[in-house]
Order: C-alpha cells, then sequence, then structure tokens
C-alpha cells in the first residue's frame, strides 16, 4: 500500500529522521487528494517538508498551496480558497490533486531513480481517469513523470508554461510553471498568469 511504501531506501531513510525531529508530522507518503472521478486532475512534484509532508495533504500547509487552492476555489474546483489541514472540510468537486513524487525528498529534489519507482503509482491513477479528463502538470518534472507514466517520449511534448498538449488517447495535458514560493515571489508565476492556465482548462471542458 502507497502509506507502506519503502521502495526508495534514500526517502524512506530520511522520512524515519523527520519522524524523529517532527513527532506530530505525517511524515509518510502522501496520498492523493479530491474527487475520486474527477474531471481535472493537478501533478505536482513531491510533498514539501512542512506543507503536506506535515498535514498529509497534498499543497497543504505551506506556500505552494496559497495560489493553488484559492484559483481552485475560483474556478468552482474548490469549496473553500484555503486548504489547512485533513479535517478542515474543504472539497474538491471535479479535481483531484496528486504528486508526482509521493515521498518528501531531501532538498525538495526527487532523484531520477525515485522519480521513476513513484512512477507506477501515478500510471495507475492516469489509467483509472476517464478519457476526457484534463491533466494538468504543475512544472517540469511533473510534466516529464506524466509523458513517462503514459509512455511518451518528452521530445515529442516539450514542456512549456501554457501549453496544451493532445495525447494519443485524446485526453490533453496541460502545462504551467509549479506554484512554489520562488516561483510567485520572483513573478515568474503570476496570479493572472496561473488563472489564464485554469481559464484554458474550464473553457476546453466546457
Amino acid at each position: 500500500m502507497l502509506a507502506d511504501c519503502r521502495a526508495c531506501p534514500r526517502l524512506a531513510g530520511f522520512l524515519d529522521e523527520v519522524r524523529t525531529r517532527h513527532l506530530d508530522y505525517h511524515a509518510r507518503p502522501v496520498a492523493p487528494f479530491g474527487d475520486a472521478a474527477p474531471r481535472l486532475l493537478i501533478v505536482g512534484l513531491a510533498p514539501g517538508l512542512h506543507g503536506a509532508n506535515r498535514t498529509g495533504r497534498p499543497f497543504t500547509g505551506d506556500h505552494a498551496g496559497i495560489l493553488l487552492y484559492q484559483t481552485l476555489h475560483e474556478f468552482g474546483w474548490a469549496s473553500r480558497p484555503h486548504s489547512v489541514s485533513l479535517d478542515d472540510g474543504l472539497e474538491l468537486p471535479g479535481c483531484r490533486i496528486t504528486n508526482a513524487v509521493k515521498c518528501l525528498p531531501p532538498a525538495n529534489k526527487p532523484e531520477p531513480v525515485e522519480i521513476r519507482q513513484c512512477n507506477g503509482h501515478l500510471r495507475a491513477e492516469l489509467d483509472g481517469l476517464t478519457s476526457t479528463t484534463a491533466v494538468l502538470a504543475l512544472g517540469r518534472i511533473a510534466h516529464q513523470a506524466v509523458l513517462m507514466a503514459l509512455g511518451l517520449k518528452p521530445a515529442q511534448h516539450p514542456f512549456a508554461h501554457g501549453a496544451v498538449h493532445i495525447l494519443p488517447d485524446g485526453r490533453r495535458l496541460y502545462d504551467s510553471f509549479h506554484c512554489s514560493r520562488y516561483n510567485t515571489q520572483t513573478r515568474r508565476l503570476t496570479a493572472d498568469m496561473f488563472r489564464a492556465v485554469f481559464a484554458r482548462i474550464r473553457s476546453d471542458l466546457e
């Protein structure tokens, strides 16, 4: 089961260390969150140390989730604009959020072997989607992980913010810069840029 996964020795050992320093942290693989039959699947990179790794919910409890949940709420994919904890009552109607790597990596940088090892979980998630479900990749690594899970080559579908890729099965893969603190504070990703991606997804789905 995902909650007990220790397939990546470096990540499993790091989580053991984190649990000794932060006894109240989740500090285990973080499961996807949201609608079981989504129209939109959002794929991030990996849990953040004091965010999802602490709370047990993707993009919850740190800066990276602020813009994401505000935007989801604005477009009707979240019942409220803030995600605080597992028991805050938040729902994501028609939307689901997951990560390319389900465990916290040291320095927020998973190694290629860890991305490949965890890719089976993402592949299973994608296989469970309908043919009309949209997929949004937050960042290049998430984008490449989605392609890996689908057996597609990055060269055929290069990552670019705002790009839309029509996949062989007919689904659409959308790209956005990751909503990290660094990207939003340096304005590599602005709120308007992020909203434009979601506006395109909403328009295409409707």
